[in-house]
């Protein structure tokens, strides 16, 4: 039988193919999902662990970390717990580069840890609500990325994946904070994608619509929640797996020249 090396080209490419569909896209490698313990940040996490990556599971609630983990040790994979309020800058920085130690380098990352906020207007607004909602959505995602692109810029590679929303690049009333932060993570990433444009490392976006989180289940009433799901072209809510089949394409490397990018997953909500 003819080795390996003296297979025609389309050949191997071909079994390389049919390898990598087994053993998965991650296979061998390792990252890190913030807001893993439930929601988008679970769906994603386990699927990259179904795909062959370790994962370093972040949250501020260990135990619901401790369930996500059980479920992807059930499916075979492979993943450890971390506590962290992604809003305390300094413990970012003291606990990524450790989780990368750990893992022996991080080759994604997706910074998804976010909350809602109260539904108000602007003009009656809560400051204590506003600095809220800023400093985990829009400071978390910055000291996240902060931290994580010092270890990847070092070790040339990397791809990260930060939460957006539809609400980064369209408004609506009652949610003056959650808006801005969403719209302020849009400009973080593009402004750290361009910063890291001639390196391998990719920052790209995704804007989910609306999806059946239990975050959307605490913070927004269910007859919004119908509204909104009735003004979606689609006439339905998205799912979290169907945001997390984005975020690991982002992360894959089929994704090698896509930086700077913000995507959708909202059922053509943002372009009706």
């Amino acid at each position: 039988m003819a080795g390996a090396g003296r297979l025609p080209g389309k050949v191997r490419r071909t079994l390389g193919s049919l390898i990598l569909l087994i053993a998965g896209r991650f296979q061998g490698r390792s990252g890190l999902v913030t807001g893993a313990g439930s929601g988008i940040g679970e769906a994603c996490a386990i699927r990259f662990a179904e795909e062959g990556a370790e994962v370093a599971l972040v949250d501020r609630a260990e135990d619901s970390l401790e369930r996500v983990a059980a479920t992807i040790a059930e499916r075979g994979g492979r993943a450890s717990i971390h506590a962290l309020n992604v809003a305390d800058g300094e413990a970012c920085v003291e606990l990524i580069p450790r989780i990368a130690a750990d893992l022996g380098g991080l080759d994604f990352a997706a910074n998804i840890a976010g909350i809602g906020g109260e539904l108000s207007p602007t003009q009656e607004y809560q400051l204590d609500s506003w600095r809220q909602v800023l400093a985990v959505n829009l400071d978390g995602v910055f000291y996240c990325l902060r931290a994580e692109l010092s270890v990847m810029l070092a070790a040339g590679r990397g791809a990260i994946v930060n939460m957006g929303s539809i609400f980064s690049v369209v408004a609506r009333d009652l949610m003056p904070a959650y808006t801005a932060s969403k719209h302020g993570v849009l400009g973080l990433t593009r402004a750290a994608a361009i910063d890291c444009a001639e390196t391998d490392v990719r920052i790209n976006a995704v804007g989910p619509g609306v999806i059946a989180t239990p975050l959307l289940e605490t913070s927004v009433p269910v007859d919004e929640q119908e509204r909104l799901a009735s003004l979606n072209p689609s006439k339905r809510l998205g799912s979290t797996d169907e945001v997390a089949s984005l975020v690991t394409w982002l992360c894959s490397d089929e994704a090698s020249f896509v930086n700077g990018g913000f995507y959708p997953v909202d059922g053509a909500f943002t372009a009706a």
